[in-house]
């Protein structure tokens, strides 16, 4: 689901303040000595733990959407964001319209020493429409990861070796999700599934699943809208006669139309396999979290 800017006059002045204040009180130039800790700012908490992950004791990492439980297209940007974003050595955004509230933020609190990614540009995408949960494909996350590396080495060259070292780990650790996707490729190759919307729709290519949802249905779900009429109905018939093996369910943004796809789902006796957007509180770490999803679909699968 795309995250809208949302920011009411009255947050508008706070921020102001706030980095007025903030401009008074710092340096200009946030360049790192030996002794001093990067400060990066996420856009998503799933980019922030793979930096601190690469950083390790080195950064200090601020990640603005970080709750599981809020709709990340109800979310309400406010001063401690724009504090953190305008004290920053690095940012990294998501792009694709997804965090585009990040943009309006950078505006309002320049910094000429301050560095942004966008993984977008990273991994240039374009397209029309593209799918913006890039972190769903886990082949093109070491791309990304590459570039925060470097970034960071360039900020801060005294530890690049420790930033290298960690870089090579992270990347190691992504293989038994790359193994698990390549295991419901081998057992389930074009196995019919459906999504309420495209959150895992990377996940779904990599295993080469065959995705039944209707284009129309998950596009307007994850704008926020509800689908049309049709649209609406050839959902419903996918879990009314049993059209599909799997159905998976974006547990982080649900609505009046999507719980009763998945009501009829659990009548018909399909396995639901829920997902989010973002990193929940009870995983540690982004690889824990695309490994238990992907395990949970080959288990629903059949294993």
């Amino acid at each position: 689901m795309k995250i809208k800017y949302v920011l009411p006059i009255m947050s508008l002045i706070v921020i102001a303040v706030a980095i007025t204040a903030v401009i008074i009180l710092q340096p200009k130039n946030n360049a790192t000595s030996s002794n001093q800790k990067l400060k990066i700012v996420a856009a998503e908490n799933f980019w922030g733990n793979i930096i601190s992950q690469i950083g390790g004791d080195r950064v200090e990492v601020t990640s603005i959407i970080s709750d599981p439980s809020t709709d990340p297209h109800l979310y309400e940007s406010d001063a401690h964001d724009a504090l953190a974003l305008s004290n920053a050595n690095l940012v990294i955004k998501n792009g694709l319209g997804y965090d585009n509230f990040i943009d309006k933020l950078l505006a309002a609190s320049p910094n000429n020493q301050r560095q942004v990614l966008s993984v977008e540009k990273i991994l240039n995408i374009g397209g029309d429409n593209p799918n913006p949960h890039v972190w769903y494909n886990v082949a093109m996350v070491p791309a990304v990861a590459d570039a925060i590396e470097q970034a960071m080495a360039a900020k801060d060259p005294s530890n690049s070796g420790l930033y290298a070292t960690n870089l090579s780990t992270f990347k190691k650790s992504l293989q038994p999700i790359m193994d698990t996707i390549n295991q419901i490729k081998s057992k389930y190759s074009k196995t019919p599934v459906a999504y309420t919307e495209r959150v895992a729709g990377y996940l779904l290519a990599s295993s080469e699943l065959d995705v039944k949802t209707p284009a129309g249905f998950a596009s307007s779900i994850e704008d926020g809208n509800d689908p049309n009429p049709s649209d609406t109905a050839i959902m419903n018939s996918l879990m009314t006669d049993h059209s599909v093996r799997v159905l998976l369910y974006n547990a982080q943004a649900t609505s009046a139309v999507t719980q009763h796809v998945r009501d009829l789902a659990g009548q018909a006796g399909i396995p639901v396999v829920g997902v989010t957007e973002t990193l929940p509180s009870d995983q540690k770490t982004y690889q824990s979290w695309q490994l238990n999803q992907a395990k949970a679909l080959l288990a629903a699968l059949g294993g």
